[in-house]
């Protein structure tokens, strides 16, 4: 019999090393946890290599990613399996099939997350969906954010998905911070909406929007419409939109709105900006998820989203129709007046994001775990 004062032999905790592509970008770095939990594996994520020189930590920078590189890949055997975020836009099928197939020669298995399942860069959906037809079939796991997306990848490609919540995108010192601002709206109160259209991607189309949120505003007491966009498209630069800043320039001086053009912000800024809002207007026509959606409840800002996706899956939205070429102008405006007539909602609270980030932070390390066994 073994001698009762013998100590048990001590396990030594597992480190999983992972490729994230990228690992700098904000959710990937509140998928780490706040409260480490010893009894799961700790997860070590590489540094985004720099594009110039791949030998290096990139810093901020980690566009174009290098770790698509099959190359870099069959280079680097400092990792155990790779787990892929964003920025495959540029990578034809053909390139992602042979960053797949350095994966299987190096015996890594392949983590996605399907944030999009509609690339709101690109105008039309061919090229993504080419690109989505190679990796979720490849996927030794799949991520998605809501059941409805999780619902769309099954139906299209018989893959299943685990649901996991969008993380607190706000660091959780500001919007303890920012929690202070938010008071209850009194009935002779400013009524603040914003709408940024920041650098306009393919996603966007906010003239449409616009031009019913300037009529609906006039029709509420003390509200205000405030727009905010990127000066290489309201100005000058490579992505002016004529239009778009001929009605804004010509609405400002006619006092209808208040614009603000800028370049863009930093966090401190952009924070400022959204807990200023007593409502954020989505003005997109195709997508899946939304960060700055995110942003808004971790502030306590009402967000108006379109109905295409799965933003109403995230978390509370005021819904209003616009898909594609289909906008109903009557829906937009029925959401600002509900809007204008209801409580402004409560911040999540720093200990609710803290809990969801060390539950989502749980669900990875598991799942890491799982598909190295």
């Amino acid at each position: 019999m073994p001698h009762a004062d013998r100590a048990e032999p001590i396990t030594e905790r597992r480190t999983i090393r992972v490729a994230s592509v990228p690992s700098s970008h904000v959710y990937v770095q509140h998928l780490a946890p706040i409260t480490d939990a010893q009894e799961l594996p700790r997860v070590e994520r590489l540094p985004d290599p720099d594009p110039d020189d791949p030998d290096r930590p990139a810093g901020a920078r980690w566009w174009p990613p290098t770790m698509l590189e099959p190359g870099w890949v069959r280079a680097h055997p400092d990792f155990d399996l790779m787990h892929l975020q964003f920025g495959f836009d540029a990578r034809t099928p053909a390139q992602l099939a042979e960053f797949v197939q350095a994966l299987r020669e190096t015996g890594r298995p392949l983590v996605y997350t399907v944030h999009d399942l509609r690339n709101p860069h690109h105008p039309t959906r061919d090229a993504h969906d080419a690109q989505l037809d190679v990796l979720i079939p490849a996927a030794d796991a799949l991520i998605t954010l809501t059941p409805g997306a999780a619902a769309e990848i099954r139906r299209r490609w018989g893959a299943e998905a685990r649901v996991l919540p969008h993380p607190h995108v706000v660091d959780l010192e500001t919007v303890r911070r920012l929690a202070g601002r938010r008071r209850p709206r009194a009935r002779d109160d400013e009524f603040r909406v914003g709408v940024h259209v920041k650098s306009l991607r393919a996603s966007m189309n906010p003239l449409p929007v616009l031009r019913v949120l300037v009529e609906a505003i006039q029709e509420l007491p003390n509200a205000v419409l405030q727009v905010n966009g990127h000066t290489d498209v309201l100005r000058a630069g490579d992505r002016y939109e004529r239009p778009l800043a001929e009605f804004l320039h010509r609405a400002a001086a006619d006092g209808v709105l208040e614009l603000h053009v800028h370049d863009f912000l930093d966090d401190d800024a952009l924070w400022a900006y959204l807990v200023s809002l007593d409502v954020s207007v989505l003005p997109y026509r195709f997508g899946t998820h939304s960060g700055w959606l995110e942003a808004c409840r971790d502030l306590g800002t009402a967000v108006i989203a379109p109905d295409c996706g799965y933003y109403r899956e995230q978390g509370p939205v005021l819904e209003y129709h616009n898909r594609d070429d289909d906008f109903d102008a009557a829906s937009l405006r029925d959401a600002v007046r509900s809007a204008y007539g209801a409580p402004s909602p409560t911040p999540l609270s720093v200990e609710h994001r803290s809990a969801q980030r060390d539950s989502i932070a749980r669900a990875h390390a598991l799942l890491y775990e799982e598909v190295l066994r």
